[in-house]
């Protein structure tokens, strides 16, 4: 996993004191940090570097890694629904968030009742749900999907039009690759991730002009007219963070302009570091609620009353209806 090879951010004595003391908590109180991409700096080293992270990666690795874990107490570094999904894949285990209010522009963009009538109003279409979504959004849908897997799940289904939830951009960029290859059409949700359409067209051809060698890594959530008028004369990589990454490591580019959030540029960094990351900075509020800080502070609270304040609890039907949706995309991965 790529958690092996990010570079340190150990900056401060203070930085490395709760290091310590975050890591002789976790081996006290059987607990695992799982970290996102996303997350600044600090809480992307690895344990193995000298951080607290035992798992780094995108939503899909997360997952995976959520549901492989033995520890009694999962940590999730990362935004609520999240540590939702990490919940629904190990119901009996503890999953915590070091702040509630660390949600998603994007996924609180649709409710479980909005979905209730897009199938009342598109009767027996499949609805692929984008990981970006609460867990009562998951509970009503056919199947999940990633950044990385969303592709083939759309090419799986026999039928014709498929409606995808909630993200209206990447659904744009998917449904215009898709319907080429196989004439499938896409009823889209109009939801929007905050952070990636910022990246319109006019601020992308502003760094292609200043940086005329780069090379574009954009996400599926970028606006499809921004992807569709910077790809026009530029080389690059359209996809999940997994594609970013494995984008960079076989491209023989030295340069590259980054379209996604800004501390996605300091995994890079650390991974490639003969390579330079142009990275607006353009960072997730909810993500940057999550800080070394505060999961000290949840790490501290465990075993006791002020626990509860971190935990995410979820009612057991809507964990078994979601996990139906989130079971079926983990094949395809």
């Amino acid at each position: 996993m790529n958690n092996q090879i990010i570079q340190p951010y150990i900056g401060s004595s203070k930085i490395d004191s709760i290091y310590r003391r975050i890591n002789e908590l976790k081996k006290d109180k059987d607990v695992v940090i799982l970290s996102h991409y996303y997350m600044s700096p600090e809480l992307q080293v690895s344990t193995e570097l000298g951080g607290v992270a035992d798992f780094i990666g995108d939503s899909l690795a997360l997952s995976l890694a959520a549901k492989n874990t033995r520890a009694k107490n999962i940590v999730f570094c990362g935004v609520k629904f999240m540590a939702e999904t990490a919940k629904i894949l190990n119901p009996t285990r503890n999953v915590f968030i070091s702040d509630m209010e660390a949600g998603c522009s994007l996924a609180s963009s649709i409710t479980g009742e909005d979905v209730r009538n897009l199938k009342a109003k598109y009767p027996g279409l499949p609805i692929i749900a984008y990981i970006n979504t609460n867990a009562e959004t998951k509970a009503e849908c056919d199947i999940c999907c990633t950044s990385r897997n969303a592709m083939s799940i759309a090419r799986s289904f026999k039928e014709d039009r498929i409606i995808f939830i909630p993200d209206v951009y990447m659904g744009q960029n998917l449904s215009s690759r898709v319907k080429a290859e196989t004439g499938k059409e896409f009823i889209l949700w109009d939801g929007r991730c905050e952070v990636h359409e910022q990246f319109t067209s006019s601020s992308m051809e502003s760094l292609k002009m200043i940086y005329p060698n780069a090379e574009l890594l954009m996400h599926w959530e970028v606006p499809e007219e921004s992807v569709n008028s910077a790809f026009a004369d530029t080389k690059g990589v359209l996809g999940s963070t997994g594609d970013i990454i494995s984008y960079v490591g076989k491209s023989d580019a030295k340069q590259f302009i980054l379209a996604s959030e800004c501390d996605l540029g300091a995994t890079l960094k650390g991974m490639y570091k003969d390579k330079e990351f142009i990275t607006p900075c353009v960072k997730c509020p909810y993500m940057k609620k999550i800080t070394l800080e505060n999961t000290l502070a949840l790490l501290e609270s465990i075993n006791t009353e002020d626990a509860m304040q971190y935990q995410i609890f979820l009612d057991d039907d809507i964990i078994s209806k979601a996990l139906v949706p989130i079971e079926r995309m983990l094949e395809f991965s």
